[in-house]
């Protein structure tokens, strides 16, 4: 019975993993149309992006601790209170193995677009390696978006480009 419950309880902590890395297309973007913007890199910056709290880490830990608890006391008021101090204990420990699990290494990209507006995009590390004056490509699909580098030969924004106004704005 207890090894069927840490079974299930790491079952669901590898289940909340996820990533933001770059390389790694979610499914639901797969064969959806996207939107690709040219920029250029004004500058790269090392960030870490914190680990998620979603609760699972922390539940599974609480089973998991209340279950091994829960085994030892000779019954009563004593086996209740080792098996309650197992499952907060768990539940500590678990959250924080959940976050560290889905902590990432990520680069912050501050882009010059070729209109002029400069954005910022964090995302993992991915394969690419970005430097100043690299040619980009931002692609926006559902929501989210990602810098890949431009193929070879497309030119970088230029770095004195005016600004487009936003809709509803004067030029």
């Amino acid at each position: 019975m207890t090894r069927a419950l840490i079974v299930l309880a790491l079952a669901a902590s590898l289940a909340a993993c996820s990533t933001t890395s770059p390389d790694v297309v979610q499914r639901g973007d797969a064969q959806t149309l996207s939107t690709v913007r040219d920029a250029t890199v004004l500058s790269v910056r090392d960030v870490t992006v914190d680990g998620s709290q979603s609760g699972i880490g922390a539940t599974a830990g609480g089973v998991v601790g209340g279950a091994l608890g829960s085994t030892r006391g000779g019954g009563g008021a004593t086996s209740v209170a080792i098996a309650t101090v197992g499952a907060v204990a768990g539940a500590v420990v678990g959250n924080t193995i959940e976050r560290a699990t889905t902590r990432e290494d990520a680069v912050e990209l501050l882009l010059q677009l070729r209109g002029g507006e400069r954005v910022a995009v964090v995302q993992a590390k991915g394969d690419e390696a970005f430097k100043p004056g690299d040619a980009v490509l931002l692609i926006t699909s559902g929501g989210r978006t990602r810098v890949s580098k431009a193929p070879p030969g497309t030119p970088a924004a230029p770095a004195n480009a005016k600004p487009e106004p936003l809709p509803g704005q004067r030029p």
